[in-house]
């Protein structure tokens, strides 16, 4: 009898754990790993090139608004440093930051304000 309760009972023994594979175990990190940069971080690195392309593309008589929503027209732009001087009057300048340059008069603004994003 011991010859037919072998196999009986062998049969009948539990699977032992199996292996899974790493790549699959992976593959769905991966897969959201991917659509978060494809649907974040590339739209974001775009737009923070076209930012940076705007601002240092800004020259002497060019007719602006800050991201504050003061007009004017820029009157000397430094080099050296990050900041261009507007003039938003008769005989009124200010010197700001090209940070502060939200985009050209009757345009739409290249700079995306904090607050419109709310």
């Amino acid at each position: 009898m011991t010859d037919v309760t072998a196999p009986f009972l062998l049969a009948m023994a539990q699977p032992g754990p199996q292996q899974t594979n790493l790549l699959v175990q992976l593959f769905p990190f991966a897969l959201m790993l991917l659509i978060f940069y494809v649907l974040v971080l590339m739209p974001m690195r775009k737009r923070q090139k076209k930012v940076q392309e705007f601002q240092a593309g800004i020259k002497v008589g060019d007719k602006v608004i800050l991201t504050g929503g003061i007009y004017g027209q820029v009157t000397r732009v430094t080099d050296g440093t990050q900041t261009v001087q507007i003039q938003i009057a008769d005989k009124v300048r200010v010197e700001v930051a090209r940070a502060a340059v939200a985009g050209y008069q009757g345009q739409e603004p290249v700079v995306q304000s904090d607050s419109s994003s709310l």
